[in-house]
């Protein structure tokens, strides 16, 4: 501007007012035109999107162009920082195993993960704007959300995924918002209806034995005299058994509880198979009483790693559940082949079978297929299930196949890299 002053003085000096009237004119005419030109610019730079670069300009506006363009930058920077920390944090929204859907104080959904699709049966791009009671019509639900008071956490089944059991808590945040999470409990609710099995059965198991005891303590202490020495004895033989069978009882719920709860492996053995073969079709004899023919079939000599304590319970357990549960004069064989997988243990028996219902359920605690007889027989309930959890800690499995009317046979399987093979021997003993 003060050019054009200086410029107008001389030409005032030289050629008159009128023609430094008219220079001044014309400059301040070409200095607005210029203002309004880079106004323009400015006005089309600010409806661009943040961080396209300013326009280029002379003299004032250049500066004012700079400050804008480093402001802008600044700008730019915060806002890119800004959509990373939010697009991380949706990212971990969206992997956390737990629901969580952001509400308005209107309780419309504003932002909802994965999880809370699947625990909610909602869509993420379809429902987002919709009131969440209008999605997830149960009452419980309505009532919750709906009432405001978010203290307790609310447990229900949603209709649209009745498998599951949820825990939900709403909290309120920032200016009117509300954050609903839900977690799924169904494991834990199996686990605790386990739980309450459990202490149910083990309650009965011991409450049987524990009144047979107490009856003939109290009925020889209030007459012994009244018994004779034969009776005083066949009741005391009787209870005697009884308590055994609680004792034993104790110790497969001793010796479950440390296989379930992680219980450092025993040191690793060389386990004699063929020995031990003998050793349990021993203690079956004796069990049976002659009343069943047991034999074994030994294949190729071999040596098994692990811990001989427990393989031992393995196959003892299996031999026992054959005596138990084959009639009188049925044959009971213990098998032992190795394989190209490794090898296995089996108790093959040509007893009543088992229907094919049963057998997916056969190694759960407690579990009978016919629960007076295996009481009757000495049966504690728990065999089957220690010997499951024994081949996963061998790294093995047991696979049952039974057919009614057919017999049963329980196979334990060991992988190849436990099993040292030795010498090959004639099959049969």
């Amino acid at each position: 501007m003060s050019g054009l002053f200086i410029a107008a003085g001389f030409v005032w000096a030289f050629f008159g007012g009128l023609a430094a009237a008219l220079v001044t004119c014309f400059g301040l005419l070409a200095i607005i035109v210029y203002h309004l030109r880079n106004l323009g610019k400015l006005m089309n730079w600010a409806r661009e999107p943040l961080g396209t670069p300013t326009p280029h300009a002379w003299g004032t506006w250049d500066h004012v162009f700079a400050a804008l363009s480093r402001h802008s930058r600044v700008a730019y920077d915060q806002r890119e920082r800004l959509s990373q920390t939010l697009a991380r944090f949706r990212e971990a929204a969206q992997a956390m195993p737990d629901g969580v859907i952001y509400l308005t104080r209107q309780n419309t959904i504003e932002w909802v993960n994965v999880a809370a699709q699947h625990h909610f049966g909602l869509d993420a791009t379809r429902d987002v704007g919709t009131a969440i009671s209008n999605l997830v019509r149960q009452p419980d639900f309505v009532g919750y959300v709906e009432r405001g008071e978010y203290q307790e956490p609310l447990v229900f089944k949603p209709v649209r995924n009745d498998s599951l059991t949820l825990s939900m808590q709403i909290v309120p945040f920032g200016e009117d918002l509300k954050m609903l999470l839900s977690r799924d409990i169904s494991q834990l609710e199996k686990l605790e209806n386990m739980r309450r099995d459990f202490v149910a059965n083990v309650s009965h198991e011991l409450k049987t034995p524990l009144t047979v005891v107490s009856g003939f303590v109290e009925m020889l202490h209030d007459g012994l005299e009244d018994f004779s020495a034969d009776d005083a004895r066949r009741y005391l033989n009787l209870a005697s058994e009884q308590a055994v069978r609680m004792q034993r009882l104790i110790e497969d719920l001793l010796a479950l509880s440390a296989l379930e709860t992680g219980a450092p492996m025993p040191v690793e053995d060389k386990v004699d198979v063929h020995g031990l073969l003998r050793s349990v079709a021993q203690e079956a004899e004796l069990l049976s009483a002659g009343r069943h023919r047991v034999t074994v079939k030994r294949g190729a000599g071999a040596t098994l790693i692990g811990s001989q304590k427990e393989i031992h319970s393995v196959l003892a357990n299996l031999a026992s559940n054959a005596v138990r549960y084959t009639p009188e004069g049925g044959e009971i064989c213990l098998i032992w082949q190795t394989t190209h997988e490794g090898a296995e243990l089996a108790v093959q028996d040509n007893g009543p079978g088992i229907e094919a219902q049963h057998l997916p359920r056969l190694t759960e605690r407690f579990y009978r297929v016919d629960r007076g007889r295996s009481r009757e027989s000495g049966g504690t309930g728990l065999g089957l299930a220690i010997v499951k959890h024994v081949m996963t800690r061998h790294q093995g499995t047991l696979e049952i196949q039974s057919e009614p009317g057919r017999g049963s046979r329980f196979a334990a399987h060991f992988p190849a890299r436990r099993v040292i093979k030795l010498e090959t021997e004639k099959a049969g003993e």
